[in-house]
């Protein structure tokens, strides 16, 4: 007899106990795979990504470029450009592991470089076992990183100095955006938490102590806002109050225009500001639906809900402005469309199109509201109403969204991994959530950047002279001219 033969009686005596062992411990016989990639999803993922790019580049730059006066095109051009490349570096040094690594207000480097990322990694989405690759989404979420900087650019523009500009922006992404972006978007994710709930129903007596503390680490591995119970389909709080309150600060900061108030200082390119604002739109359909991650009804209605919401508020603002002033401007119902645009970003995916169409009503109003009679009262020059319409249409929306969550007024209702279902909505604890991570946005963001900006303006200096901004930082600044006669 061979060794062999003697070997194979042993190896099916083995083989069958290992069998009857997974068969008597369902958590073994039944170990939660992790999120497989949906090439349809990724798909879409790779577009959303290139959509929320094009936002900034041409579209912010262009919409801020016509606003501004012809001497100061190219300064407002080279900001937004600087801030997507800027950013774009830091977020694969160590933005992205700041941001989507664990803990409470901020991650760790465990993930700087994009170590352990490769071609075969995968990031979950919002269904169990459906994953996108990890790619993919670390350039998804460099896009927002990029663009919400630049956003605050608007509220400076024609009097910050470039040098100002480049030390400021990677002070803020890093001390104000990745924290902000952790505490409102990192969480666990549905596939550590559907594992542990299974592990719980399948633990002995003796397990359950366990497997229950299991459950509740991987609940409380979220962000602090994440953890109170906030939603932020896509970016309410992390990008558009961060940006808006972040711009008051830095338009109080750096003071007036020259001529601020006295002088005519109307945009130079309408058109430009046109073209812009059709690019942003369509944009964010990257920036709303792609958010969801997936391909499916919940993409589809974030969607809608940017059509509809924009449109709204776009007609909203016009039409009160004609009200007001007797005539309908075009820079009116742009900006609407951006009013529109940056309140249903919470929204999108958890609001009805019918929750939608009345968010974008409001926000209009609001909006103009604040870029006209409380702009005008309190005598602040942010140059092109960033806090106006980002922050205040980020706050509107991030407070609404709580409200038009609710299923019975056509909301998607909050799913409940736990449970495996959609949960009861309460209006006063989702209003409550909401509130508190609008006014925990507004404090970090507010008082960091009034931080940062004196640390740059005792190193560089914030402001251009009054001669350089007299002649323009195009020339100033750059050497070069947008336009030759």
């Amino acid at each position: 007899m061979t060794m062999n033969k003697l070997f194979r009686p042993g190896l099916l005596a083995l083989a069958a106990l290992a069998a009857l062992a997974l068969l008597a411990e369902p958590s073994l016989a039944q170990a939660p795979a992790g999120p497989t990639v949906n090439k349809g999803d990724n798909a879409w993922m790779l577009v959303s990504t290139i959509l929320v790019l094009l936002m900034t580049i041409p579209g912010l730059a262009l919409f801020y470029g016509g606003l501004v006066r012809a001497k100061n095109m190219l300064s407002v051009l080279a900001h937004v450009f600087y801030c997507v490349c800027i950013v774009s570096l830091i977020w694969v040094i160590y933005g992205y592991s700041l941001t989507f690594t664990g803990g409470t207000f901020i991650g760790g480097f465990s993930k700087a470089f994009l170590s352990g990322v490769t071609t075969d990694s995968v990031a979950g989405t919002f269904s169990v076992g459906t994953g996108i690759s990890e790619l993919v989404y670390i350039a998804f979420q460099m896009t927002f990183a990029a663009i919400t900087p630049a956003l605050i650019v608007g509220a400076f523009a024609e009097r910050m100095k470039f040098s100002a500009v480049a030390l400021f922006i990677p002070l803020w992404v890093t001390f104000i955006y990745f924290p902000m972006a952790h505490m409102v978007w990192y969480w666990a994710g549905p596939d550590a938490i559907d594992g542990a709930v299974k592990a719980l129903a399948a633990a002995p007596a003796d397990g359950k102590a366990a497997a229950q503390a299991a459950l509740d680490a991987a609940l409380a591995d979220a962000g602090l806002i994440f953890s109170w119970g906030a939603i932020d389909f896509a970016g309410g709080t992390v990008v558009h109050i961060n940006a808006g309150i972040a711009g008051l600060m830095a338009a109080l900061m750096v003071g007036k225009r020259q001529g601020y108030g006295k002088d005519l200082m109307p945009p130079h390119s309408l058109p430009m500001t046109m073209i812009g604002a059709s690019l942003l739109w369509v944009g964010w359909f990257g920036f709303n639906a792609g958010s969801n991650l997936e391909a499916t009804g919940t993409a589809a209605l974030a969607m809608a809900n940017t059509f509809i919401a924009t449109a709204a508020a776009a007609m909203s603002w016009m039409f009160l402005e004609w009200m007001l002033k007797g005539k309908p401007s075009l820079l009116g119902a742009l900006s609407g469309c951006i009013a529109g645009l940056v309140a249903v970003t919470p929204a999108a995916g958890f609001s009805g199109v019918m929750g939608a169409l009345v968010l974008g009503l409001i926000a209009g109003a609001v909006c103009l509201f604040f870029c006209s009679a409380v702009k005008s009262t309190f005598g602040y020059d942010d140059s092109l109403d960033v806090f106006g319409i980002h922050g205040v249409g980020g706050i509107v929306g991030a407070i609404l969204t709580g409200v038009l969550v609710n299923p019975a007024l056509g909301g998607t209702g909050i799913y409940d991994y736990v449970a495996g279902k959609v949960a009861d909505y309460d209006f006063m604890t989702q209003v409550i959530a909401q509130c508190k991570g609008v006014l925990l946005t507004l404090v970090w963001s507010g008082v960091g950047s009034l931080i940062l900006l004196w640390i740059v303006d005792m190193l560089v200096g914030l402001r251009a002279s009054p001669e350089r901004e007299n002649e323009g930082l195009d020339l100033t600044d750059h050497g070069e001219r947008a336009y030759h006669s």
